[in-house]
């Protein structure tokens, strides 16, 4: 393929898209004593304040036995002291990455407001108990749609979930009581660092990293941007 070629596959001037990122940066002497707390404080302001369409959005991204990864965008159900909680297949994709090698990544990408957070950690499966409540307060549609999809899995046709989808409202329509598939279920990510991005003007970010002591505390380093 000759530079013109290559050129003319690109609607964008790719080289010249850039923005300029705000003045306001990030300081040791601000940071909440944990990485949760610190959390809590800047998903506080993306929920509130970062006109983002899903703040609670995050990019989990695994790695199987062989070591080659996978990356896809999942919805926070749930975080405090313990960790952050997610809620899947465990026979998709991730699932059985997570079975084979528990170590991964969380990306949450909060665009508008210049920030970053990322969560590096083990995922451990949560209990039925946690699982089953959780499920309980999905919508009825959602509930069926765990059934309803082999997450993950070759299928021919959209026919297939739909039909799928049809046959579970018919034996389970609203207001009945949809079983809590086996299959299904929470991982809790228990951070074992968590970094958190500040952009900031000339590419010369912030960028502060929690990563956890053996006597459970923290210590705080800054990375170069």
């Amino acid at each position: 393929m000759t530079d013109r070629e290559a050129g003319e596959t690109a609607p964008f001037d790719l080289a010249s898209m850039r923005k300029h990122y705000r003045e306001e940066g990030l300081a040791e002497s601000g940071l909440a004593a944990t990485p949760v707390a610190q959390f809590a404080a800047w998903f506080q302001q993306a929920a509130t304040e970062g006109r983002l369409f899903e703040p609670n959005a995050m990019v989990v991204s695994t790695a199987d036995a062989e070591g080659r990864p996978s990356s896809r965008t999942v919805l926070l159900k749930g975080f405090d002291e313990r960790g952050f909680v997610f809620y899947t297949n465990y026979d998709s994709r991730k699932g059985r990455d997570l079975s084979e090698n528990p170590y991964v990544s969380l990306l949450f990408p909060w665009h508008p407001m210049a920030r970053q957070v990322i969560v590096q950690g083990v995922a451990r499966r949560t209990g039925r108990d946690e699982t089953a409540a959780y499920f309980r307060t999905r919508p009825h549609g959602s509930q069926l749609g765990a059934w309803a999809s082999a997450q993950s899995s070759v299928i021919a046709t959209r026919a297939e979930v739909d039909a799928a989808y049809a046959e579970l409202a018919a034996r389970y329509p609203e207001g009945e009581q949809v079983p809590v598939p086996p299959h299904w279920g929470g991982f809790r990510v228990a951070p074992s660092a968590v970094e958190f991005w500040q952009g900031r003007e000339n590419r010369l970010h912030d960028r502060l990293r929690y990563v956890a002591e053996p006597d459970g505390g923290w210590r705080v380093e800054r990375l170069s941007p």
